[in-house]
């Protein structure tokens, strides 16, 4: 999924206190691994985020560990602050992050941080909508003149990744409102199969999405990160829905509203 890559490795290097750029997140064979849930629920960067938080926290207290063998005293006397081991009765001994790990071959091998990552609570997330369209009365077709979208991220771990997935929910819903439909024969095949049938909106049927990024922190992660994919696909629903009733004074009851649909709720409220 899109952004989980970065989204992991901010969250996994804030906790050592590295570069983000010495982080490689690398995708494993589910098959190796125990039984987990999907990625679903806008959960990417709050679930596997969470999780990178969990197994840096794992691999810190391991180092320290290290460190406290190395210098040949015990975990307490060892404090870790922006990616430097230090020894907190011996000012002089200090290390990187980066220059204690080729020296852990010597000091018991390899460090591997593991979590099991079991949420207590949902990420909530919440999201306001606000759409001009224009309604052409004698085709029904619906234009989308602006369209902004604010949304209660929790905390935005990459920005310009976060107003990405905001923009392209907007994108799908827009379609959902307007265009995407199922045409399906007697057979229950369906009849509008490829791309050219499938009405899908494009750049050219959208105005620029304004996006509005609000950080309130979430309790239930330990970032305050809330999720963000799923929630901005389905307000744009009521917010067409809601500005076609401005525009025409009439109520749309189904959906796609296409012009066929837009065009008969018009012909059936005319005098």
């Amino acid at each position: 999924i899109g952004g989980t890559r970065p989204a992991a490795a901010q969250q996994f290097a804030e906790v050592l206190g590295i570069p983000v750029e010495d982080v490689s997140p690398q995708v494993g064979d589910t098959e190796s691994i125990g039984y987990t849930s999907m990625t679903g629920g806008s959960g990417a960067a709050f679930k596997t985020g969470w999780a990178s938080f969990e197994a840096a926290q794992d691999v810190k207290r391991q180092m320290i560990e290290r460190a406290a063998i190395m210098w040949e005293t015990d975990v307490s006397q060892i404090e870790f602050e922006n990616g430097m081991f230090q020894h907190s009765s011996d000012p002089e001994l200090k290390i990187s992050f980066k220059d204690l790990a080729p020296r852990l071959i010597g000091l018991g091998g390899p460090v591997v941080g593991r979590a099991n990552m079991e949420p207590s609570a949902p990420g909530s997330a919440f999201a306001t909508h606000l759409v001009d369209v224009e309604v052409d009365p004698e085709t029904g077709k619906v234009t989308v003149l602006r369209y902004t979208a604010a949304q209660d991220v929790g905390k935005a771990v990459h920005p310009s990744y976060v107003e990405g997935q905001i923009q392209g929910g907007v994108a799908q819903g827009i379609g959902w409102a307007l265009n995407e439909e199922y045409y399906m024969n007697d057979d229950g095949g369906m009849m509008n199969s490829s791309l050219l049938d499938y009405r899908m909106p494009t750049s050219l049927d959208l105005p620029m999405i304004n996006t509005v990024i609000v950080e309130v922190a979430s309790p239930s992660h330990p970032y305050g990160v809330r999720g963000v994919g799923e929630v901005c696909i389905v307000p744009p629903l009521a917010a067409m829905a809601n500005a076609i009733h401005d525009a025409i004074g009439t109520r749309m009851t189904e959906l796609p509203m296409n012009p066929a649909v837009v065009s008969k709720s018009m012909a059936d409220s005319a005098p």
